[in-house]
């Protein structure tokens, strides 16, 4: 296993990183066990999850990925050993109103509530990493590129947001915090607020990338690296599809996108052809589909770490010795090249 420093902290975590969002829907407890088991002796150290899992999110199974965790944790008693990362759930009242009515704001009240119920369903004392899973305000996040005016907003002040996250690494219950699903004024902001006011700083920013998804590179990447704000790329195969397992119109038993097939954000035309370029090319170098497609997101320079889900087992060997891979300089340029003609059909 490699290892990089968490943002400018001074803790290492596994560039694999071991998402959780399948356990207690397509995953049960004991498979969740044995991957956990697995990936901690290859060496993953870092665990993504979040209180809106399992996905799709749905009253029945709210916090049961979590609550899985600390089973585990408990009986294994490896929390020592463990970078956990976990996140709070923003506003939604459209999809997921059983989450606060889906109208939480990260101030001084949602954050603590939200928190420690985490930390009782993770059985623990504090989180290392706290995300805010995506933005309280309107932003384009979740696939959208374009920036609507809101016609009407009410957003906690991030000023606010970043005292009530501070409050709560006082009182010892978060070690860091980080983003997910933001976008460059949103970074920079928290950024400026925390030098300040004298406030903790972001050490991390959880979005999407991968071959069929690299805006992160516009705007996002700069400031990672200069600000020491590192990637967790979510979503490096893109559900699944970079492994090629769809292509040809294939739908594998119990594959995500089998199961939802709403779940359409890397199954468009542009994405099945970028795809059917990607796969080729990977068999053209003696490589896996999945384990390239990977070892491209491991090896970018802004990147902290890429979070793999799996839901079979041999899927997780596959990803995690993706970290041994090393892509050649032609298949490098073979890759830009297909970029070139198939830019991001999946943002």
């Amino acid at each position: 296993m490699q290892y990089r420093k968490l943002g400018n902290t001074q803790i290492d975590v596994s560039v694999i990183c071991l998402g959780s969002m399948t356990w207690g829907q397509q995953n049960s407890r004991e498979q969740a066990f044995e991957q956990m088991d697995y990936a901690l002796a290859e060496g993953v150290n870092f665990f993504d999850t979040a209180e809106l899992y399992a996905i799709p999110p749905q009253a029945a199974t709210y916090g049961r990925t979590e609550e899985i965790i600390g089973d585990w944790l408990q009986e294994r008693g490896t929390r020592d050993q463990i970078v956990l990362a976990s996140k709070i759930a923003g506003p939604g009242a459209d999809w997921i109103p059983h989450i606060r009515d889906g109208k939480t704001q990260f101030d001084h009240k949602d954050i603590p509530l939200a928190l420690d119920a985490s930390l009782e369903r993770l059985q623990t004392d504090y989180l290392d990493l706290y995300q805010l899973h995506w933005p309280e305000r309107s932003a384009n996040f979740f696939g959208k590129l374009g920036f609507e005016v809101p016609a009407e907003e009410h957003m906690t002040p991030i000023l606010e947001t970043l005292q009530a996250l501070a409050e709560q690494v006082k009182a010892g219950k978060i070690r860091h915090i980080g983003l997910s699903n933001e976008t460059p004024w949103g970074v920079m902001q928290f950024l400026h607020y925390a030098e300040q006011a004298g406030l903790p700083t972001i050490v991390s920013v959880q979005n999407p990338y991968s071959l069929l998804n690299r805006t992160y590179e516009v705007g996002m990447a700069e400031v990672s690296w200069r600000e020491r704000v590192g990637l967790l790329a979510y979503s490096p195969l893109g559900f699944g599809v970079l492994s090629g397992k769809y292509l040809g119109g294939e739908k594998p038993e119990g594959a995500r996108i089998t199961l939802y097939p709403d779940y359409t954000r890397y199954s468009s035309a542009a994405a099945v052809a970028a795809t059917e370029k990607y796969v080729a090319l990977a068999r053209d170098h003696n490589l896996e589909p999945a384990q390239m497609a990977l070892a491209y997101v491991n090896s970018r320079p802004f990147l902290t770490s890429t979070i793999i889900g799996a839901t079979t087992m041999e899927q997780l060997r596959s990803n995690i010795d993706s970290i041994t891979v090393h892509l050649s300089d032609d298949a490098l340029a073979a890759i830009e090249e297909i970029h070139s003609a198939h830019a991001n059909p999946s943002p």
